[in-house]
């Protein structure tokens, strides 16, 4: 029996209290009734339950391996032999660069065909190449503009300017996640964030619980890889007790409010937060794996990046991204030949150890692995400019014109080379693709029509590709 007489405001509401419950009771039901364009509403308790695709997918999770600052695709995956010939002279057409350059630059690296396909790679990615019938190179690749935060937030959010949800926001909302007790979408990048910081997977307007969850992988220990991953002081019962406590005065607080998307969030994350205590201490210890498998990734950095991405993607994580380059990026200005072979020393073992490991465990034919950065580089050398290259003559500039990224797996045609640049290596001339083209095939291979994977905000309805994009069908198996 309640002590408490009973308060007539609780019996009777204002017009205005009236008013704002149904307001709040039929955005609750709009967001309900939210889906990837109807197929498949969101369920506001598991927001992220599966949910399944437009169509048969080819792929059902995704690792892109983001080479931040941008490689260049003329000592990479895109010979040039013309750069040879041309080496030291002034080549004879001209390039609209970010800053000046001078004559051309022939590749320090060697090329070599591999595989049955017989594709051309350096010698910088000699653990790659034993993978190239598995891959499909894009040599075609242009964007928008030579700089690197417009080019980063187009590669990973489909604009260069306004705030929009990332690729793997929307993949997690458009495909839900199949571990409960672990984020969909997992951003590991060491030693702090990038430039464009979390904006490179931000869920923008979409709901909070899509946001990349991101992981300083320098670390090695799990507390300090997943911060509060442990309680010092409560029992798990005891935290599920206070959790509930917790949801029952945030949801007092929600009624009286409109729809809030970050208390929404909040919410969530204190649910995630809970369960991850059950999984994450298994999915981020690599000392559980074989010492042959660890042998194969390598005791590097870049190695138990790739290993605990593999086994994020197991366990039912829908997208990860693997950064390389933080601190030092792929930004070689100067010293091009120096820095472009210890980065690419760095990762060459892990990314073809990954590669090898997904296919032995037959995780290759539903797992799109995507490699690449935001743009490339000038096949002609830049000259001294103020900061930009120390005064040196052997590095090259910014080049969005064209590059090269590939893709793997996940349904892709493996062992073909599609589109091409020019003879030197500067501007993509056949089968062009653009930023939105990739977007637009990566969701293709998830079972998604890039022009329906829709949210409607502020009046009108977004999408990752906005009001661009087609699908490279050449590229799909």
């Amino acid at each position: 029996m309640s002590h408490h007489r009973p308060d007539p405001e609780h019996l009777f509401l204002s017009r205005r209290e009236f008013l704002q419950r149904c307001g709040i009771g039929m955005g609750a039901l709009g967001y309900a009734m939210l889906s990837a364009d109807g197929h498949g509403a969101v369920n506001l308790d598991q927001p992220l339950a599966p949910r399944p695709p437009h169509f048969p997918a080819k792929a059902k999770r995704v690792i892109h391996i983001f080479a931040n600052g941008g490689p260049s695709q003329v000592d990479t995956f895109d010979p040039k032999p013309e750069l040879a010939r041309w080496h030291g002279k002034p080549l004879p057409v001209e390039f609209k660069t970010e800053r000046k350059t001078g004559a051309a630059f022939a590749s320090p690296f060697q090329f070599s065909r591999h595989g049955q396909s017989g594709i051309e790679v350096s010698e910088l990615f000699p653990r790659v190449a034993e993978n190239i019938d598995d891959i499909a190179v894009i040599r075609s690749m242009h964007a928008d503009v030579p700089n690197h935060e417009p080019s980063l937030m187009l590669m990973n959010c489909g604009d260069a300017r306004l705030p929009r949800p990332s690729l793997g926001s929307w993949v997690t909302y458009g495909l839900g996640s199949e571990n409960q007790n672990l984020p969909g979408f997992v951003a590991m990048c060491p030693g702090g964030y990038p430039i464009q910081e979390s904006q490179n997977w931000q869920s923008a307007f979409l709901p909070g619980i899509y946001q990349g969850n991101y992981i300083d992988t320098k670390h090695t220990e799990l507390e300090k890889l997943i911060e509060h991953i442990r309680s010092p002081v409560s029992s798990p019962g005891r935290q599920r007790a206070q959790l509930d406590l917790l949801r029952r005065l945030n949801a007092r607080h929600a009624e009286s409010r409109a729809q809030d998307p970050q208390l929404e969030a909040r919410i969530q994350s204190f649910e995630l937060a809970y369960r991850m205590q059950l999984d994450a201490s298994d999915a981020f210890d690599i000392a559980r794996e074989p010492a042959a498998i660890r042998e194969l990734y390598g005791d590097t950095r870049q190695g138990r990046q790739m290993l605990i991405a593999r086994r994020l993607l197991e366990r039912g994580v829908r997208f990860v991204q693997v950064w390389h380059g933080q601190g030092q990026p792929w930004d070689n200005h100067d010293d091009l030949e120096v820095n472009h072979r210890k980065l690419a020393g760095e990762s060459d073992q892990a990314i073809g150890a990954l590669l090898k490991d997904l296919r032995q465990r037959g995780m290759l034919a539903d797992t799109l692995v995507v490699w690449g950065g935001e743009f490339g580089r000038t096949p002609v050398v830049e000259l001294p400019s103020a900061g930009a290259n120390a005064g040196k003559v052997n590095g090259r500039d910014h080049n969005h014109h064209g590059f090269t990224m590939w893709m793997a797996g996940g349904g892709v045609r493996g062992g073909m080379v599609h589109g091409a640049t020019d003879e030197f290596g500067f501007k993509a001339v056949e089968k062009r693709v653009h930023v939105h083209d990739l977007h637009a095939t990566i969701l293709a291979l998830l079972g998604f029509d890039h022009e329906r994977l829709t949210f409607r905000h502020a009046g009108r309805d977004y999408r990752l590709t906005d009001v661009h994009g087609r699908v490279v069908r050449e590229l799909i198996a």
